[in-house]
C-alpha cells in the first residue's frame, strides 16, 4: 500500500518518509503503532474522530496479534530454580506472553524442535552434575537425539555456589550446547552465587526486555485468560529476602549420654508469619558467625571491632564487629574471594597460589580453611576493613529439611540438626549454622527463618501407594514429617524406613516415635543399622542389600523410593544398592537397570534431598 498527497493530510516530505517506513514494519509493530496513534489521539478527541477511521484502514489489518510464546524449563534440587521460574513465568505472562512453564523432569524432549523461546533457570549440583530433575532432559541435550535449533532463541539463569570448584557448570553446559544446537541467546547467561536475588532480578529484566509484546498483545492474552490474576494464591510477606523472626519454642539435645555427636532438635513458632509448607519442604535459617572466630580474625587484621562498616548497596552500616558476626562470610574460602584479596594485597604472596598450574594445590588449601587462616599465611594485616569487607559475600541461610507434619503441629516447623565441630591446624573449628543453634539460641529467642518449597521431594498423591525412606543420621528428619501427615491423614499405604546412626543406646534419633508408629502401623517395616555397634561396620545399605528380595516386590508393587543425606557418599551408595538390586532380583542387565532407575525418577518414584 503507497501512500499519496491526495489521499492523505501528509505533505509530500512526510509521505516520504511514511512510505519508506511502513513497508519495513512488521504485523505486531503494526499494531503497536495503531494502539499508540489511538493513545495519542485520546487527548484532543475531536482530531481522534478525524483520523482514527483512516488510521485504522491504514494500518490495517488491526486484528489481535496471538501472544508471543516461551517456554520456561527448570531443573531444581532444593527449590531455589522452581521458585525463581514461577516469579519468571509471572513477569512474562504479565507482559502478555503465552507462557509454558515445567520442570526439566516432565518436559518431552522430542518437542524441544517446537520451542521458539526457550528460558532456563537450574542449578548446580554436587561437583558440577546437573539435580536429579534435570539430568535426563541434560542427557538429551548432549546426545546425538538432540536437533539442529537454528529457529531457538533461549536464555540461561545459572545458580551455584562459588565456594564449589565446578561453579554453576549445569547452567553453562546448557548455554554452550543450545549454542552448539544452533540456537540464539535472547541474553546473556548469567550465573548466580548463593545470594542470588539481584543477579536473577536483573537477568529477569532482561529476558523480559527481549520478548515484550505490544500493550495491544497484552490486552488480548490478559482477555483471553481472565482467571489468572484472580486464581493466584496468597503468599506470605516473608520470604528467603525478607525472613520472618520466629520464635524457638524448643532446643533438645537428641542423643544420649556419652554419645560424641550433638544433634539438635529444635521446634519453632509460624504464628503469624502466614508461612505455609508441607513435608518435604525445607527451612531456611540465617545463622551468625561464631563471635570468637569474628574477635580472632579481627585482631589478626589489626582491625577495631567499633569501626563502622558499609554492609550493603544502600549504605547502611555497622559496627564491624556485628558486621562480620551477621551479615558476611568469614569461614568460606573461594578462588573468586582470593583473586579480589590479591588486588588489595599484590606484595602478599597469595597470587602465587593462583597462577596456572597450581589448580591442585589451590583446590586443596581452600577446601577447609577459613579467612582467619588466609589472614595469618598471607600476613594480610593492614588491609583497611571498610576495603576488605566490600569484597566479602553475604553470609548466606541455611537449608534443613523439615522435621514436622504441618497438620500435626499447626503453626510450628521442627528441624533436625547436627552439630558439626571439629579440630584442624591446631584450631578448634565449628559448623556456623549448627553450632550458632547449638550454643547459642535458647528458647524464647528468635531466628530469621523462611520456607524453601522443594516440589522434588513429595509423598505421592495416591495415599495408598507404599513408600521406601532411606535416611541414615539427621537424614531421617523429613520422614519424620512423611509419617505423621500420613498419620494425621489416615493413610493406608505401607511403608518401610531404612534408618542408620553410630550407636543404638545414644544415636537413635526420634526412637520413641518410630516405635510408637509402628505399634500403631503408620509405619509398616523399619530396618535400622548401627555401625559401631559391631566389628564390621554395617550402613544402610547393607540393609537393603539383606532385604533384596522384599524390596525389589515392594518397587514392582509401585512403591515410592526416597533418599535424604549425604550426597558424596551415602547418597551414591544406596544408589548402587538399588542398582544391584534390580540386577540380582530383577534380572536387568546393568545398562536396563540404569534405565529402570531413570524411569522411577521420571515417573517421580526415585526422590533425593541430598547435600
Amino acid at each position: 500500500m503507497v501512500l499519496q498527497v491526495t489521499n492523505s493530510p501528509f505533505d509530500q516530505e512526510q509521505v516520504d518518509l511514511l512510505n519508506r517506513l511502513l513497508p519495513q514494519l512488521t504485523e505486531l509493530q503494526r499494531v503497536w503503532l495503531n494502539g499508540y496513534l489511538a493513545g495519542y489521539s485520546g487527548a484532543a478527541p475531536a482530531v481522534a474522530a478525524t483520523i482514527a477511521p483512516a488510521a485504522e484502514a491504514l494500518f490495517a489489518p488491526a486484528a489481535p496479534v496471538a501472544p508471543k510464546e516461551a517456554t520456561v524449563l527448570f531443573g531444581s534440587q532444593t527449590g531455589n530454580s522452581s521458585k525463581l521460574a514461577k516469579k519468571l513465568t509471572k513477569k512474562l505472562e504479565d507482559q502478555g506472553l503465552q507462557v509454558t512453564i515445567a520442570s526439566m523432569n516432565d518436559f518431552k524432549p522430542n518437542t524441544l524442535k517446537n520451542v521458539s523461546n526457550l528460558l532456563i533457570v537450574v542449578s548446580t549440583h554436587g561437583e558440577g552434575e546437573p539435580p536429579d530433575s534435570a539430568i535426563a532432559f541434560h542427557e538429551f541435550l548432549h546426545s546425538k537425539r538432540a536437533p539442529k535449533l537454528e529457529s531457538l532463541s533461549f536464555s540461561v539463569l545459572a545458580l551455584g555456589d562459588t565456594s564449589y570448584e565446578f561453579y554453576c557448570q549445569t547452567g553453562k553446559d546448557f548455554d554452550k550446547r543450545l549454542e552448539e544446537l544452533g540456537g540464539t541467546r535472547l541474553a546473556d547467561r548469567v550465573d548466580c552465587d548463593v545470594d542470588f536475588d539481584e543477579a536473577a532480578e536483573q537477568w529477569m529484566s532482561q529476558v523480559v526486555s527481549a520478548l515484550s509484546v505490544s500493550a495491544a498483545g497484552a490486552a488480548a492474552a490478559a482477555s483471553a485468560s481472565p482467571a489468572t490474576a484472580t486464581g493466584a494464591a496468597v503468599e506470605s510477606e516473608y520470604s528467603r529476602s525478607n525472613p520472618f523472626q520466629a520464635e524457638v519454642l524448643e532446643n533438645l539435645n537428641l542423643n544420649g549420654r556419652g554419645s560424641d555427636r550433638e544433634t539438635r532438635h529444635l521446634e519453632i513458632s509460624l504464628e503469624g508469619s502466614g508461612l505455609q509448607y508441607e513435608p518435604g519442604d525445607s527451612l531456611g535459617i540465617y545463622p551468625q558467625n561464631d563471635p570468637e572466630l569474628v574477635a580472632e580474625l579481627i585482631e589478626a587484621m589489626g582491625w577495631s571491632a567499633g569501626e563502622q562498616v558499609t554492609i550493603n548497596k544502600n549504605g547502611d552500616k555497622l559496627p564491624l564487629g556485628e558486621a562480620l558476626r551477621k551479615h558476611f562470610e568469614i569461614t568460606v574460602l573461594t578462588k573468586p574471594l582470593l583473586e579480589q584479596i590479591v588486588k588489595l594485597t599484590p606484595n602478599s604472596g597469595l597470587g602465587e597460589l593462583l597462577e596456572a598450574g597450581r589448580e591442585q594445590d589451590l583446590r586443596a588449601y581452600i577446601s577447609d580453611r577459613d579467612l582467619l587462616d588466609l589472614a595469618t599465611d598471607y600476613a594480610l594485616k593492614g588491609v583497611p576493613a571498610s576495603e576488605f569487607v566490600t569484597i566479602l559475600r553475604k553470609l548466606p541461610a541455611r537449608l534443613y529439611s523439615i522435621a514436622s507434619s504441618p497438620s500435626a503441629y499447626p503453626g510450628e516447623v521442627h528441624v533436625t540438626v547436627r552439630a558439626v565441630r571439629y579440630e584442624a591446624r591446631e584450631r578448634a573449628r565449628k559448623g556456623v549454622c549448627s553450632v550458632h543453634l547449638a550454643e547459642r539460641v535458647a528458647s524464647g529467642e528468635a531466628l530469621p527463618v523462611f520456607i524453601q518449597q522443594n516440589d522434588n521431594f513429595k509423598l505421592p498423591q495416591n495415599s495408598e501407594s507404599p513408600i521406601i525412606m532411606i535416611g541414615p543420621g539427621t537424614g531421617v528428619a523429613p520422614f519424620r514429617s512423611f509419617l505423621g501427615e500420613r498419620e494425621e491423614a489416615g493413610a493406608s499405604g505401607k511403608s518401610w524406613l531404612f534408618y542408620g546412626d553410630q550407636h543404638f543406646s545414644t544415636d537413635f534419633l526420634y526412637q520413641v516415635e518410630w516405635q510408637r508408629w509402628l505399634k500403631d502401623g503408620v509405619l509398616t517395616r523399619m530396618d535400622v543399622a548401627f555401625s559401631r555397634d559391631t566389628d564390621q561396620k554395617v550402613y544402610v545399605q547393607h540393609r537393603m542389600q539383606e532385604h533384596a528380595k522384599e524390596l525389589y516386590q515392594w518397587l514392582q508393587d509401585g512403591a515410592y523410593v526416597y533418599v535424604c543425606g549425604d550426597e558424596k557418599k551415602m547418597a551414591h551408595d544406596v544408589h548402587q544398592a538399588l542398582l544391584n538390586i534390580l540386577v540380582q532380583e530383577g534380572g536387568m542387565t546393568s545398562e536396563a537397570a540404569v534405565e529402570y532407575m531413570a524411569q522411577l525418577q521420571q515417573q517421580k518414584r526415585y526422590q533425593r534431598d541430598v547435600y
